[in-house]
């Protein structure tokens, strides 16, 4: 091959017109930040992924806790069984019940249920007593209201009644003298008062 051939070969691959095999490679796949569940269990994590919704990556703890009682197969089996709209309840009901598992490993959650019913008895006998404590207090209020009615009508009834007013007793003086006064002259004069009745 002559030193001309060679040079049109080159320029004929390097061209910008002609398909590279560069070029013609598929565009890498974006990357796909796997869940908390899928690091957990060192899986790739898919597109599609029933976990990620549930346990982002930013939780762990959240996977950690319902994957140690119930397992990873078994949270699956349950999200997929589930429709969409019940599977964030679920997922908050497994962690809150391998949680209470944790703390308490006999009872679990019957054990926190019957704390907080003995909690709620409690209150309500609580309640109960300070109901009665109310109404004995009314009571006893409305006694002490009776009792101060009744000492103020005893002690009005029993005041002494008014005096008679001076100017009685000025007018009857005068008229009492009056009748001294004639009495003595008739008296005096040797015949006795007739009294017309």
């Amino acid at each position: 091959m002559e030193s001309s051939d060679v040079t049109t070969s080159f320029h004929h691959f390097s061209s910008p017109t002609s398909s590279s095999p560069i070029s013609s490679l598929p565009a890498p796949a974006s990357i796909h930040s796997p869940c908390a569940a899928c690091k957990i269990l060192r899986r790739r994590c898919a597109d599609k992924c029933v976990l990620a919704p549930y346990f982002p990556r930013t939780e762990p703890l959240k996977f950690t806790t319902a994957h140690r009682l119930f397992g990873a197969s078994n949270i699956i089996k349950l999200l997929q069984d589930l429709p969409e709209s019940q599977r964030a309840d679920a997922v908050s009901s497994m962690v809150y019940e391998a949680s209470a598992r944790i703390r308490d490993p006999v009872y679990g959650c019957a054990g926190t249920i019957c704390h907080l019913q003995k909690q709620v008895g409690e209150l309500q006998a609580q309640l109960a007593r300070t109901q009665a404590e109310l109404i004995n207090l009314q009571a006893q209020n409305k006694n002490l209201l009776a009792l101060i009615c009744m000492d103020i009508e005893q002690d009005s009834s029993s005041q002494p009644p008014d005096p008679i007013p001076n100017c009685m007793f000025q007018n009857n003086d005068c008229f009492l003298e009056d009748i001294s006064q004639s009495y003595v002259f008739a008296s005096s004069s040797g015949c006795e008062p007739s009294w017309d009745i």
